[in-house]
């Protein structure tokens, strides 16, 4: 097999937006963003959270935050897809994803309840008057990428953003001063699980819908999973524990971040608690390739008290480095 050495990296920048008014900060946000990419030097690079603008100001919505921070650097020229905002052609205004990559995509598409559909959840009353019902939808839509890489074979990579551990605003349950009440927080709470452990199973899915086709199949599934190793949408996406089945699941995806050393192994901090809710999972065979993995979180401010002017993202990026040809 030919030798094919390369990076894919996974970054979150932090609800990247950019307006006229505010261009002194933005330029201030590319000086600090463009470094860490160059220095990422990735091969195919998800990132999250691009928001997309309007341009001209009463026209459709376009990337011209990402095409000025691509500018004059080496992605410029990478084939892109994007995520659009679900139902419709455009992007969305906020949290849209992209998959940068040095070579051809060959197929691409995004998942939003194609495999699992939405449902509905009524929250519990008393009383003769129940509330209305809930839908639990996903926040954004999952996005895929097939890459023709040099030597023939195919990377498949799934960029995916899931739900913050945020409560979802229930109605009609809201104290009288307006402020949430416990109850109502902690449903919120909940349905705010079901979304993101819904999308997982999702995604999830549809990983096994990539293993039906390619046993063998090159697999990176990158992005924000809001969740760390042993919660359940991280362990619905990894897959069936070896000590459930039967025999060691050939589907089974490896966490890379566990390669990299303990004290370092965290892509977000907070309240002073760093933890690792950023990932890259990959399959057996991509895995047996991997050659090194690295989280560039020095220096990253801790969410909870970081300044309202963000330099930088909050998220750490990570990237892995793969060898085809390694035996």
């Amino acid at each position: 097999m030919m030798t094919v050495s390369f990076g894919v990296a996974t970054f979150n920048l932090e609800n990247f937006d950019w307006s006229r008014a505010h261009e002194l900060e933005f330029a201030r946000r590319i000086a600090v963003l463009r470094p860490i990419l160059n220095d990422l030097a990735a091969d195919v690079i998800c990132l999250q959270e691009v928001d997309a603008q309007k341009s001209p100001p009463h026209g459709g919505r376009r990337f011209l935050a990402l095409d000025r921070l691509l500018c004059d650097t080496a992605y410029q020229s990478y084939y892109r897809t994007t995520s659009v905002r679900p139902r419709t052609n455009a992007p969305a205004d906020v949290h849209n994803l992209a998959i940068l990559s040095r070579w051809p995509i060959d197929e691409q598409r995004q998942l939003y309840h194609n495999i699992v559909a939405k449902w509905s959840w009524m929250p519990p009353f008393e009383g003769s008057s129940p509330p209305r019902s809930m839908d639990v939808t996903w926040e954004r839509p999952l996005l895929y990428t097939k890459i023709s890489m040099p030597n023939g074979a195919a990377l498949h990579v799934i960029n995916l953003h899931l739900r913050a551990p945020r409560a979802v605003p229930v109605p009609n349950k809201s104290e009288s001063n307006g402020c949430v009440s416990s109850r109502a927080w902690a449903e919120g709470q909940f349905v705010a699980a079901q979304k993101r452990e819904g999308q997982a199973l999702e995604a999830r899915l549809f990983i096994e819908q990539l293993f039906d086709s390619e046993p063998n199949a090159l697999i990176a599934v990158c992005g924000d999973l809001n969740s760390e190793e042993h919660d359940t949408p991280a362990r619905l996406l990894v897959g069936i524990p070896d000590e459930d089945a039967a025999e060691p699941s050939s589907r089974k995806l490896i966490p890379l971040a566990d390669r990299v050393e303990e004290a370092r192994r965290f892509s977000v901090v907070h309240a002073g608690r760093p933890v690792l809710l950023d990932h890259i999972l990959a399959s057996r065979t991509l895995a047996a390739c991997c050659m090194n993995v690295a989280i560039m979180n020095e220096g990253l401010q801790d969410e909870v008290m970081a300044e309202e002017l963000i330099l930088g993202s909050l998220h750490a990026p990570i990237i892995a480095s793969f060898d085809l040809g390694k035996s």
